[in-house]
């Protein structure tokens, strides 16, 4: 990659910012399987707060992964579901984090671990 490439304003960049929400990519993952109203989504992940969810469904709908579609029905019904680039981001990085993590996550993990233990140990010897 060429030098001018990571610039603030580069495509790279604006890439990778997209997982730096951890909530965003557990989202599209929920949408993976086709549209869901907002309490479907809240069920389907589990632990993620109304406040949290409304901020990752307004970033996605921003950075257009999502689309939001009202029905005009009684009540009134709203669901969520993937736009194209939201399937490709799905089809493609996040599927292919998904394999790298099965095949390597319990290193990641055990190599967190120790950092941490590494920590305690730090600040406990420290007078």
């Amino acid at each position: 990659m060429d030098r001018d490439e990571f610039v603030a304003d580069c495509r790279v960049r604006a890439a990778t910012d997209l997982f730096a929400h951890m909530w965003d990519s557990v989202v599209l993952a929920a949408l993976a399987s086709g549209p869901r109203r907002r309490r479907e989504l809240r069920d389907a992940i589990g632990g993620i707060s109304d406040k949290v969810l409304t901020d990752a469904l307004h970033r996605l709908l921003a950075n257009g992964l999502i689309d939001r579609r009202a029905h005009a029905e009684a009540p009134p019904r709203v669901e969520y579901a993937l736009t194209g680039l939201g399937q490709s981001l799905v089809d493609g990085p996040m599927k292919a984090l998904g394999r790298w993590a099965t095949e390597h996550g319990d290193k990641l993990l055990d190599a967190q671990e120790k950092s941490a233990r590494n920590v305690i140990e730090t600040r406990v010897d420290q007078p």
